[in-house]
């Protein structure tokens, strides 16, 4: 990937590109997956930089480094086009994470990211439930990844028993899923603090829902609370390894 498609993908995300360079740019996303895939990757890597030094003194170290590396990357690859619009902070930001992503892909060692978790075993709610075709058609959403209407029907389920504790949990799953960040972190706060037997999950799911939001400090402290006898305990001191 050229250093130019990275200084283009930093300008992107800090909003400075011009409205039809916009539409070009948010073009080449959608047709060429290579161009997606770099810039899935260079955002990730910059929300991981934006955690990794949020203290003012890291954070201005930080600074000088990325202004010494931008001088020696980018002296002689300035775009002759709208310079002025550029400051020397986005070259280095540009060049830094350029230059990082090519390190981890030399040691082949990515960003845990949410979908390296996200693999569920299927569920069976009608062998406990006899044959209620509510309960089956939720089984069957979620088992074939239908989250939008399995969070629908779960929530039609506990609309008649709001103590079902598994059916919270595959309802916050569910909403998890398919982004509704906020309803999945409050059911899975609610489920880890009972005594229930999806406590752990609940703490492992609230785990996630950070990781996928890329909150990685709040993914870091919430793995730390995960008991050893948990069934994810192993999974989870991986991936506070992967984080730290």
């Amino acid at each position: 990937m050229e250093d130019q498609n990275y200084i283009l993908f930093e300008s992107y995300l800090s909003k400075e590109l011009p409205q039809d360079e916009i539409i070009a740019f948010e073009s080449r996303l959608k047709n060429e997956s290579d161009f997606n895939q770099a810039f899935n990757t260079y955002k990730e890597l910059a929300s991981f930089l934006e955690h990794k030094f949020e203290n003012e003194a890291a954070s201005t170290a930080f600074q000088n480094n990325l202004k010494t590396i931008s001088k020696t990357h980018f002296e002689k690859q300035k775009p002759a086009k709208k310079v002025g619009h550029f400051k020397l902070w986005k070259y280095a930001v540009a060049a830094s994470i350029a230059l990082l992503i090519g390190i981890f892909t030399f040691n082949d060692s990515p960003n845990p990211t949410f979908s390296d978790y996200n693999n569920y075993e299927a569920i069976s709610l009608t062998v406990r439930g006899g044959q209620d075709e509510l309960l089956k058609a939720a089984e069957d959403a979620f088992n074939n990844k239908n989250f939008i209407t399995a969070e629908i029907i779960f929530g039609q389920l506990l609309a008649k028993d709001n103590s079902n504790k598994e059916l919270q949990l595959y309802r916050g799953i569910a909403l998890l899923e398919i982004d509704k960040f906020d309803e999945a972190d409050s059911l899975f706060s609610r489920l880890s603090n009972t005594q229930s037997v999806y406590k752990s999950k609940a703490i492992w799911y609230s785990a996630l829902s950070k990781l996928k939001q890329k909150d990685f400090a709040a993914c870091l402290e919430i793995l730390k609370t995960i008991p050893k006898y948990a069934e994810d305990y192993k999974e989870a001191q991986n991936l506070i390894n992967k984080l730290e």
